[in-house]
């Protein structure tokens, strides 16, 4: 009993109804750990083969997404012999509950026989059957998805309701003898007679089909049946009585012969309208003419072009499509009289010559409906770039007669040269660069500044997703002076981004864009609700610098205020689209919505998703939609039709420029040095400002060399504690999740080389402290399992060598390094980004680390990231550095200058300004 007992899985699940009546459950242990969606999926489904065991489960890295149906088939049978399921809280239970009472009530033998028609829908009489409301409506949503999902029509539904309580529901019994019933249809014979035959015939285990003979087929069942399956007749009767009920083409009551049926021209069409797509819904085998069954799927032609009648700019993009319709059955054209007559008629079973065809009748009355909304001037060309029109207007990529599309569209000449041309984004409007900005845009850089206004001005968001590296930054900056130079700009710009970059925007929009007032809304100090609406009024900041974390607190605070633009810098942060950041984040206001990503979001679905919804939301639908249409099409099967497609919808949305872009090679430097400005922590803020004032008071009482000597090991230990504040506390190691929760450095450096490993590229990190390397290389390690060598001073030549070798080769992305040891000497121009961890007083040291990327040999852009904590010590001698490079390179090529700093300027650098 107590191996039983241990061997039994708790899984406490949570669950929530939508409003469709389908479900999103996701579930804990027993040990209150998260359950992934996909081995919950396998513990629920554990004995359904339909299912395919959990295999078919939609679900994401949240849940498990289930319509109702599904979810009784996990109590409808055999459940996992070691899991019990529970629910996490009281409503958890209260529906757990109502789904397997559901289970047991629709396999009851009287089930149906309580069932009543209300307003054209089948519902139950809770008291009679002795189920509680909850339960009740679990199975009204399982029996309307069950009739959505076949081919029954509303009024239909009294004519199912006794066969309901007679057979039970089409399908769900599984047949124990070895044969099947099947109709057959039969056309008339060539000698001259006009009446087809429909009949019963039973199929053998080997594919036969068997009739009774001409004399029996008056005869009862159990005698015309040969003496091999009589033993099956009253299964044989009953199948066919519940076939016989569906059909509505004609009244017939075989009793208990088997069918057979004359039926003519009008019968047929009628059968083939309404009783086949209600036989194949429910899975009862049909059995046509070989010919009749081709004709089934056959497809009519419908050819449309689309043009415009005139163009002004970038205003064309509101000018209304107008549209040519041409027809064709079999290589004949139809003119649109004829094709609106067939519509209306509801026909199906067209004739053309000697030949009979099938045509969908709702796929005809789209068309129509379409081509009355195109004839009403219903959509522009706006809507034609952005995919919003209907996707049978869509057009296609591959127009090959091969394909035989239901309708082929295309688009004149010059239509078509005009959307190609915004969908580009090249000749876009000029949006006049602002004489504010203090910088000088490449081309590449103006060509996304215009695409950035242009996607304002006509309403639509927008992802810039340029390559690390290429100036998304001052792109967006650039964008931000045009905004906020407007009269009708009233309300300030905010951008929400990671903690490690915050202190890089506030420097960035500082250097380029001075005339830009910023507020920066982080801190325990920070304005909140009343407070906050009071700092917009009085202060009227023109942009509002904030963090993921803040954001995501402060929700309701900033989704108070309509903001002029809502900017997500590393937007892939809200790719995880359950997270309460996500849903927080995406509810947020803006004029107008930008997603900034270095990352190539068209290869991550998901993602892809979330911040469509953010910059153009409802633009996917709900995510499950979006999931059925394209995530399982193309991540599962690999679909190039649903890749095209997605590729078509995205496109006008998304700017992705990438360094290796030959047309951007020529725009570039071949080496871009920038500084990647962090904050310190408040732990690490701490424990600086106590370590300056001991400093302070230290060296009041020395002078001479005991000065200098001090001066040099207080500048170390403040480089040490501006990396992690264990290196200066001389700590243990801890698991990386919580080493980086402690610097916002070493968060931003690893997550930056894991980017540029992800993107294919290899990077070179250089630091001066043993300790700071070996944190970086445990935290790529351990989060992104990215095994990563240091190179130190202690490393043998041989390996040395041979790790050079292998870097160059490309067989790791990510080489450490220490500052002395790899600083000269090294050829690694497998590199392309250079990454300076912690910064040297002498730049001629940090130039030599560099060239072992940036030196002969290197046929690609490098892209050089030193890395300042804003406020300290290192960017005030980084400022020193610039001035004093500007007066003599010889004044600082030693760190001895240090030493020789007044009392003024020792004092000023020993400030600490948060």
């Amino acid at each position: 009993m107590r191996k039983m007992d241990a061997l039994n899985l708790l899984f406490q699940l949570s669950i929530h109804r939508g409003a469709d009546g389908s479900y999103e459950v996701s579930a804990i242990d027993g040990a209150k750990r998260v359950v992934s969606p996909a081995r919950l999926s396998t513990f629920l489904f554990f004995m359904n083969e339909q299912a395919l065991y959990g295999l078919l489960s939609s679900t994401d890295d949240e849940a498990v997404y289930l319509n109702t149906n599904e979810f009784l088939q996990v109590f409808a049978g055999k459940t996992h012999p070691y899991a019990t399921f529970s629910g996490l809280t009281t409503t958890d239970d209260e529906h757990l509950t109502a789904l397997k009472e559901a289970a047991d009530v629709w396999n009851r033998s009287d089930f149906w026989e309580h069932a009543e028609l209300d307003a054209g829908e089948i519902r139950f009489d809770v008291e009679k059957i002795g189920i509680s409301d909850l339960t009740a409506m679990v199975l009204h949503d399982a029996i309307k998805e069950k009739i959505q999902a076949s081919a029954i029509q509303l009024d239909q539904l009294p004519a199912l309701l006794p066969h309901l309580r007679k057979f039970g529901w089409p399908g769900e019994s599984v047949s124990t003898i070895p044969v099947r019933v099947a109709f057959r249809l039969t056309e008339p014979a060539e000698d001259g007679h006009t009446e087809w035959l429909l009949e019963t015939v039973v199929v053998s285990e080997r594919g036969a089909h068997w009739t009774p003979a001409a004399r029996k087929v008056n005869a009862p069942i159990e005698d015309a049946l040969p003496a091999k399956w009589k033993e099956y007749a009253t299964e044989i009767s009953e199948k066919q009585s519940e076939m016989v009920s569906f059909l509505r083409s004609t009244e017939v009551e075989p009793g208990q012969r088997f069918l057979s049926m004359p039926m003519s021209d009008p019968e047929v069409r009628q059968f083939i309208q309404e009783d086949l797509p209600v036989f194949q819904s429910f899975g009862y085998p049909v059995i046509l003419p070989a010919w009749l069954k081709t004709v089934t799927e056959s497809k009519m032609r419908v050819r449309t072009s689309a043009n415009v009648q005139s163009y002004r700019s970038a205003a064309g993009l509101d000018e209304v499509l107008s549209f040519d319709w041409n027809f064709s059955l079999a290589g004949k054209e139809i003119d649109q009289d004829s094709f609106r007559k067939m519509v209306d008629e509801n026909r199906e079973f067209i004739r053309s010559g000697d030949e009979w065809f099938h045509i969908d009748p709702l796929w005809l009355k789209r068309i129509k409906e379409l081509m009355e909304q195109a004839d009403a001037g219903e959509w522009t060309v706006k809507d034609l770039l952005f995919q919003e029109i209907p996707e049978e207007i869509v057009p296609i990529e591959d127009d090959s007669e091969s394909d035989d599309p239901l309708l082929a569209f295309s688009m004149k000449q010059s239509l078509r040269e005009y959307v190609e041309m915004v969908s580009d984004k090249s000749g876009l409007p000029a949006a006049g660069i602002p004489e504010t900005l203090q910088a000088e845009l490449r081309p590449y850089q103006v060509e996304g500044y215009n695409w950035l206004v242009f996607m304002r001005d006509n309403k639509f968001g927008a992802c810039l997703a340029d390559d690390m590296g290429l100036g998304k930054t001052v792109q967006l900056i650039t964008y931000l002076l045009n905004v906020h130079a407007r009269p009708e700009t009233s309300s300030p710009s905010l951008i929400i981004c990671p903690t490690s970059v915050l202190g890089n925007w506030q420097k960035e929009i500082e250097r380029f864009a001075p005339s830009l007032s910023v507020h920066t809304h982080y801190g325990p100090s920070r304005a909140k609700d009343e407070e906050f609406v009071k700092l917009l009024a009085e202060s009227k900041p023109d942009v509002i610098l904030t963090t993921y974390g803040t954001a995501t607190q402060d929700d309701e605070t900033l989704g108070s205020t309509v903001f002029a633009s809502i900017t997500l810098d590393e937007a892939q942060n809200i790719k995880n689209m359950q997270t309460k950041q996500s849903r927080a984040i995406r509810k947020l206001h803006g004029v107008h919505q930008i997603a900034l990503t270095g990352t190539p979001i068209e290869n991550r679905l998901s993602e892809l998703w979330a911040i469509f919804d953010f910059i153009h939301k409802g633009y996917f639908g709900s995510f499950r939609t979006f999931t059925e249409q394209f995530i399982i099409p193309i991540e599962r099967d690999d679909s190039e039709l649903e890749k095209r497609k997605l590729r078509a919808k995205i496109r006008p949305f998304l700017l992705r420029r990438t360094k290796n872009d030959p047309d951007l090679q020529l725009n570039l430097p071949k080496k871009l040095e920038q500084n990647e400005y962090v904050a310190l922590t408040t732990e690490q803020a701490a424990l600086y400002e106590s370590f300056i004032e001991d400093t302070k008071f230290k060296l009041e009482t020395l002078t001479g060399f005991e000065r200098k000597g001090l001066i040099l090991k207080m500048l170390s230990r403040l480089k040490q504690l501006c990396n992690h504040p264990a290196l200066f506390l001389k700590e243990p190691s801890a698991p990386a999740e919580q080493m980086l929760g402690r610097s916002i450095k070493l968060d931003r450096i690893v997550s930056m080389a894991a980017e540029i490993a992800a993107n294919g590229e290899q990077c070179l990190i250089f630091t001066q402290y043993i300790g700071m390397g070996q944190l970086i290389r445990q935290c790529l390690s351990e989060l992104h399992d990215i095994d990563v060598p240091f190179l130190s001073g202690s490393m043998p030549k041989g390996q040395r060598d041979h790790l050079v070798e292998a870097f160059q080769a490309g067989e790791f992305p990510i080489f450490i390094l220490s500052l002395k040891a790899g600083g000269t000497g090294l050829n690694l121009t497998g590199a392309n980004h250079v990454l300076h961890a912690d910064r040297w007083w002498n730049p001629a040291v940090e130039n030599q680390a560099t060239d072992r990327a940036y030196r002969i040999g290197q046929t690609k852009f490098v892209h050089v990231h030193k890395f300042v904590s804003v406020g300290t010590i290192e960017e005030k001698i980084d400022k020193m550095l610039v001035e004093k490079a500007a007066l003599s390179a010889d004044l600082i090529q030693s760190s001895q200058w240090i030493t020789e700093l007044s009392d003024t300027e020792l004092d000023d650098l020993l400030t600490f300004e948060r």
